[in-house]
């Protein structure tokens, strides 16, 4: 990994966007005073890998991303792994509570050739190339990917924090062990052997299932295989003897139906002949209607002798007079007695309610003054709940406000937050808008009944005095009518009389009504004995039709009883010549039948030859059916053997397999559950770890010191003192930063061959405080910092305050902090 360019913006002391160019610094130190923000340069970058800083303590420090007082911290690395570049971004926010999380992650693989220089642009980060990951947990698997490198190696192969350069060369024996184990990612033995047990396990029960579904398939042999394959051949023969019989067995079948058809068909002209019979009462009919047509003449006789004797009677009675007339002046006289009475009661009534009138107006007077001011206090209590609801919204907004914000009404900042008044005005403008409304609605009902009242008496005084008027005058005209009148028992004389005269009239048209009676009585006789006739010609007809096929005689239309002698004596003889072809059909049609039977027997005697139960019944395409059927299944059969045969012999080779794979699981298991393995493991680490640290450490000094170990512990051995082999822990300060710095690059190199990743390793940076070195010892670590980067197989960066050590670096970013955030400038080449 090779960073070339870091943008941080809000990041712990780096509040303003500030951005730090990698590009072309092949030898790099990041120069500042004592807390001015130079390692956070490299926390920056870990942040944007990993998303956690050594210095932090894990996860839950990720609050010390944000800068104080800042709400969001965004952090951005470009760089390259493997010959690819990438880009990492990482955003932090704080939300309104206070808590502090990832709000945004995701690596992206920029497309061949990019120029760094176009994020200064403003690109956004879909323009940045291939998207790889986007979320906090998609980024931990895509970074290792990207990297070669969990966190834990990064920051001990390519970030050296500050304070752990030396920790791995002083480490204790167990200490180190345990720090090898998480670097070389040994720990995927133990999961090799936990799976290995696993799958160990799991190829034994496989192993066990395989050999039940085994026991069961037991029955699928060759030899029933081949028994089911007779089987087959065997029916298929069947279905094809069927599939010859049945034509010749439908064509018995058929001459048997067309001989039962004919046999049936002379059945049927039998029984049309046999309904050929005469009615009963078919000669009677003639002689009914004669003597119904007798009777209507007589009736019509009747009819006119008594219209005579009621027109004789009718005329004595117009002589007489007006019966109506006299009745007429006779009620006039009563009406005259009867009206002169009601007129005077009519008067007293008419006075009567005029008072009542008067007293039930003046009362609806006052009932509409208290209703009018009923309605003036409603209309003022709906006034006063409208203005309460207003007061209650008010009120309820005022929950929702904050002071020094914006209130969501009027968008006008709020100074300070009104107090919620207790309680609700509009409660309170109800309670008083339903007293009102109680009492608007009694004084309403009270004004509508004593309106009403007043109303109906002014009715009822109309009514009375038009029906005083209409007496009035009604008495008038009847004593004008009476004028000429000859007296009431004159009147009562003449009525009687003509009284008389009107009962014997009434007596005449009874006679009269009688005697049409009987008229349409004799007629309706007529007309039924004509329908029976009719009817019984109909039906003469019915019968003659149904055996018109059989060519029967004529009829004669005027004599209904020859005409049924005649075509019943007809019927008889026909019947009889018909009764010799039916018996010679019947015997035909068994024979037929039998021919049937015998060759259906044969199609049978086909299914219980090959050892199939033949069907009871059933139509003949149901033999065809049935033997289809029966090779079907048996072709069912041999496939269901087949198949399990096939899966017997499936599942003996996947028994196989379980069994070497459960022995190959077993053993892998066995040989990984010892300690053995991984010790030895360490050691071979450990050897080559020493190796290659002892080589760079002889570059370093010049070949005075070999590094080597035992037991263990680490030991130089000085070539300038006779071989001497000394602890690593009695070397001086320049001594060892040389140690470790070689440990730290072997480490670094051997890590890619020996770790379970696939590192790419391409720069290393150094935080160490070289303040505590003296100038002698200075020089050493500059000498050997050059000499490192002069090798040119990877970016070398330092962490550092010393001017000295500084002015020896030919590209330096110096870290400098006002009161608001801190500086990065770039210096040199």
């Amino acid at each position: 990994m090779r960073p070339l360019r870091l943008d941080m913006a809000g990041f712990t002391v780096f509040r303003e966007e500030t951005t730090v160019d990698f590009t072309d610094a092949d030898y790099f130190a990041l120069v500042g005073p004592t807390g001015s923000g130079k390692s956070t340069v490299l926390d920056a970058i870990c942040f944007a890998l990993y998303g956690t800083v050594p210095r932090w303590g894990g996860s839950r420090g990720i609050v010390n991303a944000l800068a104080p007082s800042a709400t969001e911290a965004r952090v951005r690395l470009v760089f390259e792994s493997a010959g690819s570049r990438y880009v990492a971004t990482r955003v932090v926010r704080r939300d309104g509570r206070g808590n502090v999380k990832t709000a945004g992650a995701g690596l992206q693989l920029m497309p061949p050739g990019f120029d760094v220089t176009r994020l200064d642009t403003g690109m956004s980060l879909e323009d940045l190339g291939d998207v790889l990951a986007g979320t906090p947990a998609e980024m931990d698997s895509a970074i290792v990917e990207a990297v070669g490198l969990p966190y834990e190696q990064f920051t001990s192969c390519v970030v050296l924090p500050q304070g752990q350069f030396a920790d791995f060369l002083h480490a204790k024996p167990a200490t180190r062990q345990q720090i090898l184990v998480n670097l070389l990612g040994l720990h995927v033995y133990e999961e090799v052997q936990a799976k290995a047990s696993t799958r160990a396990t799991k190829a034994e029960a496989q192993l066990a299932t395989v050999d039940q579904v085994l026991a069961g398939l037991a029955d699928a042999d060759d030899d029933a295989v081949e028994a089911a394959e007779t089987r087959l051949t065997a029916m298929r023969e069947l279905t094809q003897a069927v599939e010859q019989a049945v034509p010749q067995l439908s064509t018995v079948r058929g001459r048997e139906a067309e001989l039962a058809a004919a046999r049936d068909a002379i059945a049927g002209e039998l029984a049309a002949l046999a309904r050929v019979k005469m009615p009963a009462g078919s000669a009677k009919v003639a002689e009914a209607t004669a003597t119904a047509r007798a009777g209507a003449t007589e009736a019509a006789a009747g009819v006119r002798t008594a219209e005579e004797r009621e027109e004789k009677v009718r005329g004595e009675l117009a002589a007489a007079g007006d019966a109506g007339s006299l009745g007429l002046l006779l009620d006039r006289h009563i009406e005259l007695e009867r009206l002169t009475g009601q007129a005077e009661w009519f008067a007293g009534e008419v006075s009567v309610v005029e008072v009542e009138h008067k007293d039930a107006v003046a009362a609806a007077d006052l009932a509409r003054a208290a209703h009018n001011g009923a309605e003036q206090l409603l209309e003022q209590a709906r006034l006063e709940y409208a203005e309460a609801q207003t007061l209650d919204r008010a009120a309820a907004l005022r929950a929702h406000l904050t002071a020094g914000h914006d209130c969501p009404v009027c968008a006008q900042p709020v100074a300070e937050v009104p107090p919620v008044p207790e309680g609700s005005a509009v409660q309170a403008a109800e309670r008083t808008g339903k007293a009102a409304r109680a009492a608007a609605d009694v004084a309403s009902t009270a004004f509508k009944q004593r309106d009403a009242v007043a109303r109906e008496l002014e009715r009822g005084l109309d009514r009375k005095r038009a029906q005083l008027e209409q007496h009035r005058t009604r008495l008038a005209e009847v004593r004008a009518a009476l004028t000429d009148s000859p007296g009431v028992e004159a009147l009562r004389r003449r009525l009687a009389e003509l009284t008389t005269l009107q009962k014997k009239l009434d007596r005449a048209g009874a006679a009269v009504r009688e005697a049409r009676e009987a008229q349409r009585n004799a007629q309706a006789a007529v007309a039924a004995a004509d329908e029976q006739q009719r009817t019984a010609w109909r039906s003469f007809d019915a019968i003659r039709d149904a055996v018109a096929r059989f060519a029967p005689p004529p009829a004669e239309r005027d004599d209904l009883a020859a005409a049924w002698s005649t075509l019943v004596d007809w019927a008889r003889t026909s019947a009889r010549q018909r009764e010799q072809a039916r018996v010679e059909a019947a015997a035909a049609v068994e024979a037929a039948h039998a021919e049937t039977q015998q060759a259906r027997a044969a199609v049978l005697a086909l299914f219980t030859g090959a050892g199939v139960s033949a069907p009871s019944g059933g139509a003949d395409a149901d033999l065809i059916r049935s033997a289809a059927v029966a090779a079907e299944r048996a072709g069912a059969a041999w496939q269901r053997l087949v198949d399990r045969r096939e899966h017997a012999r499936e599942l003996n080779e996947q028994r196989a397999g379980l069994l070497r794979d459960g022995r190959v699981a077993k053993a892998l298991a066995g040989h990984l559950r010892a300690n053995n393995f991984e010790r030895w493991l360490l050691e071979e680490a450990l050897d080559l770890l020493v190796g290659g640290a002892s080589r760079i450490l002889r570059e370093l000094t010049g070949g005075q010191y070999d590094l080597m170990h035992d037991k263990g512990e680490f030991f130089v051995v000085d070539h300038h003192d006779a071989g001497l082999r000394r602890g690593v822990r009695t070397l001086s300060g320049g001594e060892t930063f040389q140690a470790s710095l070689a440990l730290a690059l072997a480490l670094s190199e051997q890590l890619a061959g020996m770790s379970t990743t696939a590192a790419s390793l391409e720069s290393i940076v150094l935080d160490e405080g070289f303040g505590t070195l003296d100038a002698a010892t200075l020089d050493v670590v500059a000498a050997t910092l050059e000499n490192l980067a002069a090798r040119g197989d990877r970016m070398v960066g330092v962490v550092t305050h010393v001017n000295a050590l500084a002015e020896r670096v030919p590209v330096r970013f110096e870290v400098h902090k006002d009161a608001r955030t801190a500086h990065v400038e770039r210096v040199g080449l």
